[in-house]
């Protein structure tokens, strides 16, 4: 996951947790799906709404959020924006 994140985005920083301990028991849990957050910051995000920002962060991880991921929580901002608050 990490990997596909840098190659897409090249990140300022960049932090994927796996919360999936949280979720023992939840019907993706149960699958072998995983639970994680994603705190990316790129400069590839200027300029695009929150919405679009998620949609790229799933088509960078593609076939992953159908075979390893069932719930992901993403940050997205650009650079100015964590600087900022």
């Amino acid at each position: 996951m990490r990997g596909l994140l840098e190659a897409a985005f090249a990140p300022a920083s960049l932090d994927v947790v796996d919360d999936s301990h949280r979720h023992i028991g939840h019907a993706g849990a149960r699958d072998g799906l995983g639970h994680f957050t994603i705190d990316i910051v790129s400069e590839a995000f200027a300029g695009q709404p929150p919405l679009a920002r998620h949609r790229a962060v799933y088509a960078a991880l593609g076939g992953m959020m159908a075979t390893d991921i069932h719930a992901l929580a993403i940050r997205a901002h650009t650079p100015a924006e964590r600087s900022a608050g």
